[in-house]
């Protein structure tokens, strides 16, 4: 039966339960590109936001302090069960519950509600958001897209609360999804396996833009064991150079927007055709704006033009994807970095001027029988490089190809339940967590003489 009323749709970023949580530049950008299509062909749209730091009831804060990131407000929780030896406190990472209900009764009753997901470990999070949304209108479909319902779709089937749970990108199939639980029919206006024919995120619907997420591609050539990059995004995509200038003039220009937070997940790669012209046109333009890479960068992209134009276009925050210095044996990982090329990046970026506090290696720990002293020695690595090593706690990730090692390697059964991946627990380390060992880490990346 079809509807002729355009539908009122609800799309909420649902609380995170963790040991800890920071929002480093870290937006639903998935939910919030889902609800500039939904604008874009017509339909009236409310978005609550439950990790937002800048709530109207919350405490003023400065929105531009930290380059635009900055803690969430927590209110300590009960542990999940299997946890409760963890000698870490357990949190609800967002708004206040009461919050919220506010903000339900001011967004009015929804024809669908539309949450996000991200972290599989989070998923008890999107469980007491689904359950309040329940509460609040049990009569309205919700749906459940995003990263745990694509990686563990079965579990969240079972267990978000959600009428229907979809996996991969949310633009595929999402009129056609509006159409069954509401009527509604719209003729598409844009083209999903086209990233250039998509309109903006509709990041004006957060209560302050403090930065900006972009993407100027989908997908990446590499298949790390690791990552799951390739299970979400088979396809590769990228949009046109230009698109993604239009895009940053857009937000800085019309919003004052100052921070960008690139998404990508090969953002380097084919630099002569896609990052190349982009930071030519940002520095001819003379635009004064601020650029952070909190996704890894590709190490052996990094040639003398690329770090020269990235120092130009005003980038501030570097992160590089090492994993690891332990070079001789690492392709059971990746196949993505070598020693010499992995000096010859960080020769170039501190040539053109990057200093050691804006350039870090991701060090991977916590990976099934990695060895803590292998860490200490890639942490003395990068040191003697003359950057910051940046701990990267591993989280064991279904789909990829080091998923069943970490089954197999455990102290608790990950297949079972996805909180169990949770990589504030180190879940793939034989001894429990241990807050000596965090310690230790931490001191040797600041201690001097090391």
């Amino acid at each position: 039966m079809q509807c002729s009323r355009k539908p009122h749709i609800l799309l909420v970023n649902p609380w995170i339960h963790d040991f800890a949580a920071y929002d480093f530049w870290a937006k639903p950008l998935g939910l919030l590109q889902l609800a500039g299509i939904l604008q874009h062909h017509g339909m009236s749209i409310s978005y609550i936001d439950c990790l937002d730091r800048f709530h109207p009831c919350a405490p003023p804060s400065d929105p531009y302090a930290r380059n635009g990131r900055g803690p969430y407000r927590k209110t300590p929780i009960p542990k999940p069960q299997g946890l409760e030896d963890v000698q870490r406190t357990y949190s609800r990472y967002g708004i206040k519950k009461a919050w919220f209900w506010n903000s339900l009764e001011k967004a009015g009753k929804p024809d669908l509600i539309l949450v996000t997901s991200l972290m599989t470990y989070w998923y008890p999070g999107v469980q007491e958001t689904i359950q309040e949304l329940k509460k609040w209108q049990p009569d309205v479909p919700v749906v459940l897209g995003g990263v745990y319902a694509s990686l563990c779709h079965d579990h969240a089937k079972q267990h978000s609360g959600a009428d229907q749970v979809v996996s991969g990108p949310g633009e595929d199939g999402l009129l056609d999804l509006v159409q069954a639980f509401t009527g509604f029919e719209a003729r598409p206006r844009f083209d999903s396996a086209n990233l250039d024919s998509f309109p903006y995120p509709a990041l004006e619907l957060q209560n302050r833009i403090t930065y900006v997420p972009l993407m100027m591609s989908r997908g990446c050539p590499f298949a790390c064991a690791y990552c799951a990059s390739r299970f979400l995004n088979p396809k590769q995509m990228a949009r046109n150079p230009a698109n993604v200038v239009a895009e940053i003039e857009f937000w800085h220009q019309k919003w004052g927007v100052v921070d960008f937070a690139f998404y990508d997940d090969a953002l380097l790669v084919n630099s002569e055709k896609q990052i190349l012209p982009i930071l030519q046109a940002i520095v001819q333009k003379g635009l004064e704006v601020r650029f952070h890479t909190p996704n890894a960068l590709h190490v052996r992209e990094i040639n003398q033009e690329v770090a020269y134009l990235m120092f130009r276009a005003g980038f501030k925050t570097i992160r590089l994807g090492l994993e690891t210095a332990a070079f001789d044996h690492r392709n059971a990982l990746d196949s993505k970095v070598t020693a010499d090329e992995f000096s010859k990046a960080v020769a170039h970026l501190k040539a053109v001027g990057f200093k050691q506090e804006q350039v870090g290696a991701y060090l991977l720990w916590g990976l099934p029988g990695q060895a803590l002293g292998e860490v200490e020695e890639s942490i003395r690595i990068v040191k003697n490089c003359g950057i910051t090593p940046v701990i990267a706690h591993y989280t064991p990730i279904p789909h990829t190809d080091l998923w069943p090692r970490a089954v197999a390697a455990s102290r608790y059964d990950l297949e079972a339940d996805p909180v169990f991946t949770n990589n504030a627990i180190m879940p793939c380390q034989k001894e429990p967590f241990s807050w000596s060992i965090i310690s230790r880490l931490k001191g040797l990346i600041t201690d001097e003489e090391f």
